[in-house]
């Protein structure tokens, strides 16, 4: 398959995801967080937040609460069994809190081949915002891969 530059810019349906205290915590133990700030609503306020902070990379997992998570990649023609993790990060600009609601506005942001193009990057930057102020921008890469015989557009 080959990725026209020309989707650079197209956007993904915005969507807005409320934070609970039980994910955070469900996720903090999952991913080993010790710091008690991630789990007890006193540690939390103690050290000075107004409630459970987000821990690191958990916006990843808000973001993909959508009915389809590859429904975008679909529609641009790309099978999903031929997709790679790539690279992603974040970039926090304000702390996101247990009680928040959020909304994620993704938008292709970068198309470019390697070897010939038997892998093609595709590059998603997603704005998160709490009343439309910016708390933290995610970027995440997907590699597309040339596979024999696969049913991509």
């Amino acid at each position: 398959m080959r990725l026209d530059r020309s989707i650079i810019g197209i956007r993904s349906p915005a969507h807005t995801v409320f934070v609970e205290r039980g994910r955070l915590r469900f996720f903090a133990k999952a991913t080993g967080q010790s710091d008690p700030v991630y789990s007890d609503v006193a540690a939390a306020t103690a050290a000075g937040h107004r409630n459970l902070p987000v821990p690191p990379t958990f916006l990843l997992c808000l973001n993909a609460e959508v009915p389809n998570p590859f429904a975008f990649l679909e529609d641009l023609g790309i099978d999903p069994v031929t997709i790679l993790h790539g690279e992603q990060s974040f970039e926090y600009h304000q702390p996101v809190y247990a009680g928040d609601l959020v909304t994620f506005s993704t938008a292709v942001t970068d198309v470019y081949d390697k070897k010939g193009g038997a892998l093609e990057f595709l590059v998603r930057t997603t704005e998160v915002t709490r009343d439309g102020d910016l708390v933290a921008t995610l970027s995440s890469t997907v590699v597309i891969r040339e596979v024999a015989g696969s049913v991509s557009a």
